[in-house]
Order: structure tokens, then C-alpha cells, then sequence
């Protein structure tokens, strides 16, 4: 059985276990949809039509050893495993996919990339614990979390978090770096303009929904010169999104019960072990959160295939070191701006100060695939990317609004 950790041991923990040391090599994705009616997208699908088809899938596994997982509001993720290249991810992510496509086809329904469902309000359908304490600490703040955990889907990056050295391969480089082209990535990829099937004044009402939920728990760390001693400090001062406790007792955690104060026996709970400590890091959901890796999930659900685009910009701009040196140049103006993932949700591209950076972002990423990779299915579903959307200050959640209007 674990024994219990005091504060300086589950600092230490935690930066250990979160920044894991190496070159900068491999990538994986977790690609989330929303499930529709095939014959009206407008419309939901019972899970219980899915079960048939997917039956294989749970018990066999995808075959490219991606991981099928369902979430709350009942959306689908596919999780690859992560690939030696970029373009290894890609093929293995896509061939699995197509794999499920068919399965999902065969029960009437389809993969539906928005970041945020357009149409309806879901309800929950798993009933874990987990979720049941899950809303009631997201209740608290408002509507929000329950928006997040039901009616949103992501494409979601993960990259090595690099190796000890201060320059643009390690760790601490790629940190600040991801956090810069955050907003960037928000705003290029945008595809949520429209809830209850209206719009909502924001490109990426996804993000602007995570903002809200709780912003302690889904914004990113405040800036630390120590990567591993800043994100200990936010973990272990984040509340509690559950605690777990042996059945029938619920896991709705104490309100505003940090792991830190549970360290220090508040509320006289029983004392964490480094199990729970575990457990509470799988509940933080910043835009980047180091899990061991850099998982990059601020970009919102593609349509069809347009997660190609969003994996291979995303990965391109942080492992290649020319189009790395590029994205650093360009978001120098977002590191101190306090508002600019706000403004990346809003407005997207056609925001004065974030436009140009995209178009020079997703330039830098295509000049470097096009240099590495020419004519490969990741740079071509680049440079389309470049010349549909970013070369004319344009994002996916235009399409919906021109769809809409028209």
C-alpha cells in the first residue's frame, strides 16, 4: 500500500514524473468526435445503437493500437500510439480511423468534428463516480463545465517535452514556446462559431468554455522561470475535482479542498498517497499539460480529415528546429499578453495582432514539411490548409458562418 507524501515529497513527485528528459522525437494525437445521426447531422444517436458496432473495437482494439475510449456526453476519442515521426502517427492515426468510420457508418451514424456541438445540449452518459463529482464541482461556477465535459471535442498534440539543455530541444525551450503558440494554434484551427445553432460571437466557443469551467484547473500555470517547480506549485495548489472513496460513498470532493491542504490533513480526510496524487494530476486540463510529455489540447475538433493539418502544424513548429526558431520569433508579441487566448477565441485570424502570426506560423510549418517531406499527405494537407484558410485570415469556424448565412 502506498504510504502518505508531505508536501515536499509530492512537489519533488511531480516534477519528476511530469517532465521526462529525452531528444524531442515522437508524436501522438487523440482525436475526439461527436457522434450524429448520419442522415441528419442536427440529430443525437442513442448510445445503444453504437454498442453493436463497436463491440470489436472494445474488446480487440483498434488495429494500429490506437485506444477507443468514450466520454462523458457519449464522443468518441481515438488515442494513437505515439509514432517515431510525425508521418508514422499520421498513417497509423489514419488507418485506424477509417476502421472506425466503417463500424460507425454501419450503425447509421458518423464522426462529427466540431469543437463544440452545434446543435443540442447532451446528456451525460457514463455514471461513473468520476463524473458524477466532476459536475458537482463544475455546478459551483456555473453551466460550463458541464458544456466542457459533454458537448466539446478536441484534437488534442502530444510531443516529448524535450531533453535538459537550455536550448531549443529542451524541455524548458518547448515549454514556453507551446505556451506562445497556443493562441495561435487556437486561432488558426477554430472550428465552434455556433451553440444551440446560433452563433456565439466566438470563432472557438470551445475554448472560450474551457476558459470559464475553472479557470484554476483549465488555464495555463502562471509563467515560472523552473517549469517542473511551477507546475508542481499549480498542481498541488489546484482544488480537488473528486476524491476517491470506497463504494456506495460518493467521490464529491470537499468544496475548495486543495491537494495541498489535503497534504496538511484538512477537513479531516484521509491522508493522500502518491496514488492520489496520480489521480489528481489527471484531472488538471490546461491548454498544455506535461504529463511525462507535452500534450498540446487547445485545438478544436476538424472536420474529416483537417486533424492532418492541425497534428502536423502543431508537431512541426516545436520538433523542427528551423520552423521552431520561426513560431519563436513570431509569437514574442503573445508571451506577455495577457488576453491572447481570449482574442485567439473570439476572433481568430481576423484579429489584428494574431493574424499575422498564423500566417507566418503555418508558413513556417509548411516551408519546413515541404523541405523535409515534399508531396507526402502531411504537406500537402498543409499547404491546403495555408492557401484555404491562414494565407486569407480565415479559420474551419468561417465555413460553419458562410454555411449558416447561405
Amino acid at each position: 500500500m502506498d504510504a502518505v507524501l508531505n508536501e515536499d515529497e509530492a512537489a519533488a513527485y511531480v516534477g519528476g514524473i511530469c517532465f521526462k528528459t529525452g531528444p524531442p522525437r515522437r508524436v501522438g494525437v487523440e482525436l475526439e468526435w461527436l457522434i450524429r445521426d448520419r442522415s441528419a447531422p442536427s440529430r443525437a444517436v442513442a448510445p445503444r445503437r453504437l454498442e453493436k458496432a463497436l463491440d470489436p473495437l472494445w474488446t480487440r482494439g483498434l488495429p494500429g493500437g490506437s485506444r477507443l475510449t468514450r466520454e462523458p456526453g457519449g464522443q468518441l476519442e481515438v488515442s494513437s500510439p505515439p509514432g517515431e515521426t510525425l508521418s508514422e502517427c499520421i498513417a497509423v492515426t489514419a488507418a485506424d480511423l477509417t476502421v472506425l468510420r466503417h463500424r460507425v457508418r454501419s450503425s447509421g451514424a458518423l464522426l462529427y468534428g466540431r469543437g463544440l456541438d452545434p446543435y443540442l445540449s447532451p446528456p451525460r452518459v457514463l455514471e461513473d463516480p468520476r463524473y458524477r463529482a466532476m459536475e458537482a464541482h463544475f455546478d459551483r461556477s456555473g453551466p460550463w463545465g458541464r458544456m466542457m465535459m459533454r458537448a466539446t471535442a478536441a484534437v488534442q498534440v502530444s510531443l516529448d517535452a524535450g531533453d535538459d539543455s537550455d536550448g531549443p530541444s529542451g524541455y524548458r525551450y518547448r515549454w514556453r514556446l507551446a505556451h506562445r503558440l497556443g493562441p495561435v494554434l487556437v486561432a488558426a484551427f477554430a472550428n465552434s462559431p455556433l451553440w444551440r445553432s446560433r452563433p456565439t460571437g466566438w470563432v472557438s466557443t470551445r475554448q472560450s468554455v474551457w476558459a470559464r469551467a475553472d479557470p484554476s484547473r483549465t488555464g495555463p500555470p502562471r509563467p515560472h522561470s523552473d517549469p517542473r517547480e511551477g507546475w508542481a506549485r499549480h498542481a498541488l495548489d489546484a482544488e480537488l475535482l473528486c476524491l476517491r472513496r470506497d463504494p456506495p460513498a460518493e467521490w464529491t470532493a470537499p468544496p475548495r479542498l486543495s491537494f495541498r491542504a489535503w497534504l496538511k490533513g484538512a477537513h479531516g480526510e484521509r491522508r493522500p498517497t502518491r496514488d492520489d496524487l496520480d489521480y489528481h494530476l489527471g484531472t488538471l486540463f490546461p491548454p498544455v499539460r506535461p504529463r511525462g510529455w507535452l500534450e498540446l489540447r487547445m485545438i478544436d475538433a476538424q472536420c474529416g480529415d483537417g486533424w492532418i493539418a492541425a497534428t502536423a502544424v502543431a508537431a512541426t513548429l516545436l520538433d523542427d528546429p528551423v520552423a521552431a526558431d520561426s513560431a519563436w520569433e513570431a509569437t514574442e508579441p503573445l508571451e506577455c499578453d495577457p488576453v491572447a487566448w481570449q482574442r485567439a477565441a473570439r476572433d481568430g485570424p481576423a484579429d489584428p495582432l494574431l493574424g499575422p502570426v498564423v500566417r507566418r506560423c503555418v508558413a513556417a510549418a509548411e516551408s519546413a514539411l515541404s523541405r523535409n517531406d515534399h508531396g507526402s499527405v502531411v504537406h500537402d494537407a498543409v499547404a491546403e490548409f495555408a492557401e484555404r484558410y491562414s494565407e486569407r485570415g480565415r479559420c474551419p469556424a468561417h465555413d460553419q458562418l458562410d454555411a449558416m448565412r447561405g
